[in-house]
């Protein structure tokens, strides 16, 4: 029972960390404000307290150290430039990339499913669709073996 309760408490704070992580990287292109900035003024909130801070500050770094990457993979699976995707779209993207990526310990259908609902929460209409059709492409390249 106590796994049981562990794994769930786990699954809930990575949840709110990428809910978080999806609105820092989202502030983050739209005021350019650098990593420290985005965990001090997040780390301040009263949620901040629920998440797991941990796997809210890895992610946090893992992204913004591999934009430039990320942007390129999403350029290469999407149908337009990385600069017309909606930064919201955007920062889904770079939370669900960078766990294919970084975090194998996440599945992938795990990974899309939590992007998914992040998108259709907070992008617009359709969005949610065109992040699955990105996230089903980075499965064949991150994650091969699986």
């Amino acid at each position: 029972m106590a796994d049981a309760q562990g794994s769930k408490k786990s699954h809930e704070g990575r949840r709110g960390s990428r809910r978080m992580l999806v609105q820092a990287l989202y502030q983050q292109q739209l005021a350019d404000h650098s990593e420290e900035e985005l965990l001090e003024q997040f780390s301040a909130q009263p949620d901040f307290k629920r998440i797991n801070r941990k796997y809210f500050r890895d992610l946090l770094s893992e992204a913004l150290e591999d934009v430039d990457a990320l942007n390129a993979d999403i350029a290469e699976w999407a149908d337009r430039p990385v600069d017309q995707l909606d930064p919201t779209e955007r920062a889904v993207l770079w939370v669900g990339l960078t766990e294919m990526k970084q975090h194998p310990d996440v599945p992938p259908r795990v990974v899309i499913n939590e992007a998914v609902e992040l998108a259709k929460t907070f992008g617009s209409q359709d969005g949610y669709r065109y992040v699955n059709a990105v996230l089903d492409k980075s499965v064949k390249a991150y994650r091969e073996a699986d």
